[in-house]
Formats: C-alpha cells, sequence, structure tokens
C-alpha cells in the first residue's frame, strides 16, 4: 500500500479508497496488503488465493463443519475455504475423510480419530491438489455421507465454475457420490468468472457463505430447495 502510494505520488488513503472501489466493483481482488487482478481464464495463484477473505473462510468453514456429524464419512475436495472446514473438522471423532487436497490431509493428520484416505492422481504443485482419471477412479469406490465442495467461480443462474477440466471432472464425480452436498465458498466467488462448468447449484444440498449478496441466485437456490447459510446474513 505504501509503495504505491510512493509511486503514484499519492496519500495512502487514496490508494485504499481506489483499491476498495476497484474490488467492490469486482476489476480487482482482495488479497493481504493490497489488491490482484482478476482473470476468466485463469486462477490467481494460491497464495493470494488464502489471502482472500481469509477471516470469512475461515467463519464459513466452522458453520459447514458444525452441520456434519460425528462418524460420518465425507469427501472434501480442493480449495482454500474446503481447507478452512477441513481446520474446523480437527478434533472430530469417527469420521473418514476422502480427499484430493494434500493440505487438508496435512490438517487432519494429527487426528487419530480421524481416517484418511488420499486419493491418486497428478500431483498439481501449485496447491497441493490431485487431479487425473486415476482421481476420479478413487472417488468412485466410495459412497460417502456428505461433501464439502469448493468451486472457483458462481454464476446468479447458479452454474459452477472452475478453471482446470482435470479438476471438474474429479469434483463431478464427489458430487455424485455424496449423499448431501455441502457448497462452501464466500461471497467474492460471486464476482469471479470461469470457463469450466462443474454443474448447477440445484446439484447442492446447502450452500454456506458469509452474505449472499445476489438476490437472483438466492431465488435459484429457494426454488432448488438449496439451504443458504450464512456468517453474516
Amino acid at each position: 500500500m505504501d509503495d504505491l502510494a510512493e509511486q503514484l505520488q499519492v496519500t495512502p488513503q487514496t490508494v485504499r479508497r481506489d483499491l476498495n472501489y476497484l474490488c467492490d466493483h469486482g476489476h480487482l481482488s482482495r488479497v493481504h496488503g493490497g489488491a490482484v487482478l482478476e482473470s476468466s481464464v485463469a486462477n490467481m495463484a494460491y497464495a493470494a488465493r488464502r489471502s482472500i477473505a481469509a477471516d470469512e473462510k475461515e467463519a464459513i468453514g466452522a458453520l459447514c463443519a458444525a452441520a456434519i456429524p460425528d462418524d460420518a464419512s465425507l469427501f472434501i475436495n480442493i480449495g482454500t475455504t474446503t481447507e478452512a472446514a477441513a481446520r474446523a473438522l480437527r478434533n472430530r471423532r469417527g469420521q473418514m475423510v476422502i480427499t484430493n487436497n494434500l493440505n487438508v490431509a496435512n490438517i487432519l493428520a494429527d487426528n487419530p480419530h480421524c481416517d484418511v484416505v488420499v486419493t491418486g492422481g497428478m500431483l498439481r504443485r501449485s496447491d497441493g491438489g490431485l487431479v487425473g482419471e486415476n482421481t476420479v477412479d478413487t472417488v468412485q469406490q466410495f459412497k460417502a455421507d456428505y461433501a464439502i465442495i469448493g468451486v472457483s467461480a458462481i454464476d446468479e443462474d447458479g452454474a459452477l465454475l472452475d478453471f482446470d477440466y482435470r479438476e471438474v471432472r474429479v469434483a463431478q464425480a464427489i458430487i455424485a457420490n455424496a449423499r448431501h452436498v455441502f457448497l462452501v465458498a464466500d461471497s467474492g466467488k460471486l464476482a469471479r468468472s470461469a470457463p469450466i462448468r462443474i454443474g448447477d447449484i440445484s446439484e447442492v444440498d446447502a450452500f454456506f457463505t458469509d452474505k449472499l449478496t445476489s438476490e437472483s441466485l438466492r431465488q435459484v437456490c429457494q426454488h432448488h430447495g438449496v439451504e443458504i447459510h450464512e456468517t453474516s446474513p
């Protein structure tokens, strides 16, 4: 922030105000210490994604985890908000977690009361995700009680979107093999765009977010019986 103010020869308050304006209008996304430019065809770096709405993601993860009982099996896919849910599940008992997210596996590894199944597949070093046909094959061997899924973007018509076709195939397999599907996504996902369709929010049982700012999407959820859970309604 101070570097920008010095380069542009304005006050830090001016930079902060202008960045807030650009973020509020969907041109940039907030990260710790500043903002980054959005793209509709390529996802931003993992470290930047972790910085965006970090507090909101932790609250969303805790809200979602509270809806999942002990002694349950669940899928958790790739995403910074799904990782927040995993952190909220660290002390639970009798659970089996199937994940293609190495970060989730590491988060839950210290819990002796949780069995962790890591799928096979190609390691995506940028974020610790496992993707590919082997990943899909592993997922299809299970029928889990719950799935906690994250997405890169949500359209107002309810389309769930992502950037990597290989990751999309895994997410589709998870949705197809879970009895209850929980979507976790902060409100910033409504201002983003991504090119590949995972599915539709009508395939989700509950949507956990900080604040559902789109009235159109709220109506779509209500029409399809999708429960909406907001941390800051």
